[in-house]
């Protein structure tokens, strides 16, 4: 039976937005979110002039029964953004409640024009939970049933196709939740089963009905920071793998260079206690342990290792000090109402224009992951340009060639990682820093924050390439130190991946390789090995 994820608008957690993203997990909208839902909508009933609405609440129940007659609202002059008004720089615009159903669908087409290759299946599933979740808060005045048709789409497996180009994570990502919104309303394009479809025949096939919009709803869908939210949430828990598989990697290329262990000291850690240092040191230790290549140098004429050996725990470290961030700030934004107006049933039927949907908090973010990433990038190469270079190798052939000169051995694989990690570097400058304004003015600061979260994605992925063409590396010049060995724990990695990477003992094509092991690296499986021998790491 597939695990099953409350939707409470409350609790959401990263684990269970990559279980329902990646593991079909269900998503069940709990019955406190209901009348939640229930109270908000009907403040956005009587201000439309439909009176009292129990519209999602059970017999008994209090909540959101406030009474305010509507035309005391219209006597105050009060009006509601996006329910009794245009959008934008058109708020000044008055729509009379017979065209909300058109001016709802309306903004959903309009706003529907991305651009660029669509986002993966897993980031638009992360989407839908994330959009239902900040909805079931009860303070976005939608009725149930707009929830319940995002949660439908995760059970059912239809997921809307989104071009990934063209929000500024200002208004929230406007754009590409417009072409979530499509597929709702039996429009735009989705994925169902294998085939792209339109979104009308995608819900048939399903089961499911399209949705008819009512006044908010159109607004409540598109106004929100899922798409950053659900990029970063996804990166964060793909980026503690990645730190993992970074710190085996360092290990195996540390013993193979004949380093030393004795930077990774649990006083060295205490006497600059960071949580993150004293976890990757933990784990450096454990991998290493019982290495006789370690072994085989005590006592050395050698005083320090450079520093993308030594310090190592500093880096690695630093990098989990920004995911634990991530996570702090993630788990907030997750369970946020981010659109905008809000709707507070208690206390006066009040409908607020705010600006939760200003992405800064995750533009900033992003820019920090994309930093960090980038930085787990650029020491993994520094490490595999000396395993090729045998000024620095301590003994190996150059470039970890059987025949230097006839064959180049591993040569490129390390113009490669540069190549990667200087696209990180080139792609880690703050894209939050940069602005434009829009709607005439009236949006004048833009948070950029897609644009940022996708440069976390990307440095994040391309890291993860440079990690394994480190590991690729380093596993050859474990073969060229034989007899000596690895220690258990790198030495049992380095067995899963000679599994699927045969030893260089000619020049070949190495690109096959280099991707396989980088799927190697993103399953964990490589990890998973050596923790067979170290027992669970940090």
């Amino acid at each position: 039976m597939s695990r099953r994820i409350a939707v409470d608008g409350e609790s959401l957690s990263i684990e269970d937005v990559v279980a329902v993203a990646r593991a079909g997990a269900v998503p069940v909208l709990a019955d406190a979110a209901r009348r939640r839902l229930g109270a908000s909508r009907a403040v956005v009933e009587r201000f439309l002039g439909k009176g009292e609405s129990s519209y999602g609440l059970t017999s008994g129940d209090k909540v959101g029964r406030v009474k305010v007659a509507v035309d005391a609202l219209e006597e105050e002059g009060r009006v509601a953004y996006g329910i009794t008004t245009g959008f934008g720089e058109l708020a000044r615009v008055h729509i009379p409640p017979s065209k909300v159903r058109e001016l709802q669908l309306n903004l959903v087409r309009s706003h529907a024009c991305g651009v660029g290759e669509p986002f993966a299946d897993d980031v638009v599933r992360a989407v839908l939970l994330l959009r239902a979740n900040a909805l079931a808060k009860g303070l976005s005045g939608v009725r149930v049933a707009v929830v319940e048709t995002l949660l439908g789409l995760l059970e059912k497996g239809v997921t809307p196709v989104v071009p990934s180009r063209g929000s500024l994570g200002a208004s929230g990502d406007l754009v590409p939740l417009a072409h979530v919104a499509l597929v709702l309303v039996g429009e735009g394009e989705a994925r169902y089963r294998g085939e792209t479809l339109p979104g009308a025949e995608a819900l048939r096939r399903a089961g499911l009905a399209p949705l008819v919009l009512e006044a908010k709803e159109g607004l409540a869908l598109i106004n929100g920071t899922q798409f950053m939210a659900a990029l970063l949430a996804l990166s964060v828990a793909d980026g503690l793998s990645l730190v993992r598989n970074a710190e085996l990697a360092g290990a195996m290329s540390l013993e193979v260079l004949l380093g030393s262990e004795r930077p990774f000291d649990p006083r060295v850690a205490d006497a600059r206690p960071h949580a993150g240092q004293r976890a990757s040191a933990e784990n450096l230790r454990k991998l290493v342990a019982g290495s006789p290549l370690i072994a085989s140098h005590e006592g050395c004429h050698r005083v320090q290792d450079a520093y993308s050996l030594r310090c190592m725990p500093q880096v690695f470290g630093a990098v989990r000090g920004v995911l634990a961030h991530a996570r702090e700030v993630l788990a907030v934004e997750m369970n946020s109402a981010t659109d905008n107006p809000l709707v507070f049933p208690d206390g006066g039927d009040e409908v607020v224009s705010n600006g939760n949907f200003h992405g800064e908090p995750l533009a900033l973010l992003a820019s920090y992951l994309a930093t960090a990433f980038s930085e787990i990038a650029a020491m993994s190469e520094r490490r595999t340009a000396r395993l090729v270079d045998p000024r620095l190798s301590e003994g190996l052939p150059a470039f970890l060639a059987r025949d230097p000169g006839l064959s180049s051995g591993l040569m490129i694989p390390q113009y490669v990682a540069v190549a990667l990690a200087l696209e990180t570097q080139a792609n880690a400058f703050p894209a939050v820093l940069l602005n434009a304004p829009t709607s005439a003015n009236q949006e004048d600061h833009n948070s950029n924050g897609l644009v940022g979260s996708l440069q976390a994605r990307a440095a994040l992925d391309r890291a993860r390439l440079v990690v394994a063409i480190e590991l690729v590396t380093a596993a050859e010049a474990a073969d060229l130190r034989a007899p000596l060995a690895l220690a258990p724990a790198t030495g049992a990695a380095h067995a899963a991946l000679r599994a699927v990477v045969p030893p260089l003992d000619r020049d070949r094509v190495l690109a096959h390789d280099l991707l396989a092991a980088a799927r190697l690296v993103e399953d964990g499986s490589l990890v998973s090995a050596a923790e067979a021998r170290t027992g669970p790491l940090h």
